[in-house]
This record gives C-alpha cells, sequence and structure tokens, in this order.
C-alpha cells in the first residue's frame, strides 16, 4: 500500500482500496477513487483530499492561504525598510 499500483490496463487505482483513481489527492498526490476522499473548504478551487491527509488535519487550505499571505506580507515589509534606509542615506 501507498504506491501506485499498476494493473494490465495501466489504469491508476486507488492507494487506500484498488478502485479506479479519480485523481490525485492534493495534500499527498496519491491516486485516489471518489469513495476515498473528502472535499476541501475554505479554498478558491474545490480539490479532493484522501482520507488519510483527512485523518492529519489536511481537510482545509485556509492554513496554507495565510501561510502565503503572511510570507508576501513579510516581504513586503523587507522592501519597504530597504527604501526607507535608501531614502534615508540618500537624504544625508
Amino acid at each position: 500500500m501507498g504506491q501506485l499500483q499498476l494493473v494490465g490496463d495501466d489504469e491508476a487505482r486507488c492507494v487506500h482500496c484498488g478502485k479506479r483513481a479519480a485523481g490525485p489527492c492534493a495534500s499527498c498526490h496519491q491516486p485516489v477513487c471518489g469513495d476515498c476522499c473528502t472535499l476541501t473548504d475554505g479554498g478558491t478551487r474545490t480539490w479532493a483530499i484522501c482520507l488519510a491527509c483527512d485523518a492529519r488535519g489536511g481537510r482545509s487550505l485556509a492554513p496554507a492561504w495565510r501561510g502565503l499571505l503572511v510570507w508576501l506580507g513579510v516581504i513586503l515589509v523587507a522592501l519597504a525598510v530597504v527604501v526607507g534606509a535608501l531614502t534615508w542615506l540618500s537624504g544625508r
């Protein structure tokens, strides 16, 4: 378990039950069927998350969006500090 299972017709199979996979898990990228996944909450698009990732708390993408916004905010603050320091140094 946990790896892509190949069958004679080269279809991707669900890593949890072995049925034909509907697509990959948005978190771990393993193929899952429609019965072995849940849909995400809080994103701009709906993504399928496998039951194992859902049990680990991966159902909502909101923390990932917050992390991205914080990361971008830190970059903007750093750029503002650099611009402020250059303005202060050029005024001397």
